[in-house]
């Protein structure tokens, strides 16, 4: 496997302009927030990026345009799974061609697979590209689990297929994913909540959300566990996991373009039928990040 990949990448929020327009300016901005805090990675067009409210061509401005506005500074993720195989693989080619690092592969979800279908679909993918793959397991979204012994057997069979990101919110099969099959698939955890014990138990890293809300603290607590400062890691931890708390107890997508519009950052609505944060909601969040010294207003 390959090691080039580790630490905290955000999961990049889409931003829209009032038309419901894709807002490429604020985009721009959001990517080198992330980059200038000192995240090890951008993700494009994630489930917090609303990728299932994109179209095609939409996805591919996006992907087109985080590449080139991280010019190289940190690596870019693409999600490029569809809900066929052709398009994936049509999607992951434009976005290899287009100067992506690793391609994200979020299995069909329109129409529930069985795990041999879902192993097929990734294979396929994967085999058609020659950069590395980031398996995206989310079982409550697909409705398939892509367990450890599946997940090292890919790693085993395809090359290319180097990372996974586990947002099954199990933390069992996280850490057998992170104890027994690090040899040959490098871990990402995709549940925020997980961040300090996922890094402190020696997963490759994490891929947040939040860190388009709050990257600097992340980033911080990513830094002290990896200079091993388990104490001061876990104080700052303690500061930032009610903020990453509030942002998931309500909406998250609302939830993560309000904490940007607070602190400056307009990132727009979120595509309907998603409503924005009730008032007491986005209190919440407000009332969070203060309590974190997090400007706001």
């Amino acid at each position: 496997m390959t090691n080039d990949l580790r630490g905290v990448l955000t999961a990049l929020s889409t931003p829209f302009k009032q038309d419901g327009a894709l807002d490429v300016d604020t985009l721009r901005l959001i990517v080198d927030r992330s980059i200038d805090a000192g995240v090890d990675g951008v993700v494009a067009a994630g489930s917090t990026g609303e990728v299932g409210a994109l179209s095609s061509e939409e996805r591919l401005l996006l992907i087109n345009t985080v590449i080139e506005q991280a010019n190289g500074r940190v690596p870019v993720i693409a999600n490029t799974g569809a809900t066929s195989t052709a398009e994936a693989i049509r999607l992951s080619q434009v976005a290899e061609k287009a100067g992506a690092d690793v391609l994200m592969l979020i299995t069909p979800y329109y129409e529930p697979l069985s795990l041999e279908e879902t192993v097929t679909y990734i294979k396929d993918v994967a085999r058609a590209i020659s950069i590395p793959v980031m398996l995206y397991n989310i079982p409550a979204v697909t409705g398939v689990n892509l367990d450890p012994a599946t997940v090292r057997a890919l790693a085993e069979e395809v090359d290319n297929i180097k990372y996974i990101k586990d947002s099954s919110a199990n933390w069992e099969q996280a850490l057998q994913l992170i104890h027994h099959h690090s040899d040959v698939i490098g871990t990402f955890i995709g549940w925020d909540v997980y961040l300090y014990s996922a890094l402190v138990e020696g997963a490759a890293g994490v891929m947040a959300g939040t860190a388009n809300v709050v990257p600097n603290e992340i980033v911080a607590v990513s830094r002290l566990i990896a200079e091993g400062d388990l104490a001061g890691a876990l104080e700052l931890w303690n500061g930032v996991y009610p903020v990453i708390d509030a942002l998931l107890s309500v909406p998250f997508i609302p939830a993560v373009k309000a904490g940007l519009t607070l602190q400056g950052l307009p990132a727009g609505s979120p595509r309907r039928p998603t409503a924005d944060l009730t008032a007491e909601d986005l209190a919440r969040v407000e009332q969070a990040l203060s309590a974190l010294n997090v400007k706001v207003g």
